[in-house]
């Protein structure tokens, strides 16, 4: 599956800092750009997992699962 996502990557004193506009509370940070989009990356899975593994925790037992890709 394909996922793209916008990061906003701004220059704050000597670090580069990051988040995406579309997935809340995904920051990054870094001495170098590379380094800021690489923890915005982790930071972008890491809350997406976390997402998918809470909602399917409340999933009442009778319902049903269906894969959906986009892209």
């Amino acid at each position: 599956m394909h996922n793209e996502f916008t990061a906003i990557v701004e220059q704050d004193g000597p670090l580069h800092i990051a988040y995406c506009a579309e997935v809340l509370g995904a920051n990054g940070q870094g001495k170098s750009r590379e380094e800021c989009l690489a923890n915005l990356r982790e930071a972008i899975s890491l809350i997406l997992e976390y997402r998918r593994e809470e909602s399917l925790r409340a999933l009442p037992p009778d319902a049903k699962q269906e894969l959906v890709v986009i892209g």
